[in-house]
């Protein structure tokens, strides 16, 4: 089994933050460019993978209470996932998310899954800021788990 976490301070608060990454109709806009929700009857989703060419049966609940969402295979039980909203004070968030192999062949490999992983938060990070109208500083942190 391979786990993965990256981490991202936003500009924003949680609320926001969390609001941007669970719009069911926008996460393409944020999830790795290779990867295509399809969200039929939530919480069953389609996903389609542009590295396999294949479609996967899998779930992906929200809890806007919690600030989390959680995701996962649902036939093959290949990965998990989660994404953790927290509020760390003066407007700003961090955003984790956490992924979860558990069959080798859905596993890309570390760098694939960092690089993936950072350029999904970064994108979330700009919706962000384009929806709130926030500053251009950078304000990003990106940080290992």
């Amino acid at each position: 089994m391979a786990e993965y976490e990256r981490s991202r301070t936003m500009p924003a608060q949680p609320e926001q933050v969390f609001d941007q990454a669970a719009d069911a109709g926008r996460l393409d806009a944020w999830l790795p460019g290779a990867l295509h929700v399809d969200v039929g009857d939530p919480p069953a989703v389609t996903v389609h993978e542009d590295r396999t060419g294949h479609d996967t049966a899998a779930l992906l609940r929200s809890e806007p209470d919690q600030m989390r969402m959680e995701w996962g295979t649902r036939e093959h039980g290949g990965y998990t996932g989660w994404l953790q909203v927290a509020g760390i004070g003066s407007g700003t968030s961090e955003v984790t998310v956490h992924l979860s192999f558990f069959d080798d062949s859905h596993d890309p490999g570390e760098q694939a899954v960092r690089d993936a992983l950072d350029g999904s938060l970064r994108r979330l990070e700009d919706q962000v800021r384009t929806r709130s109208g926030g500053a251009t500083a950078d304000g990003g942190d990106d940080t290992a788990g």
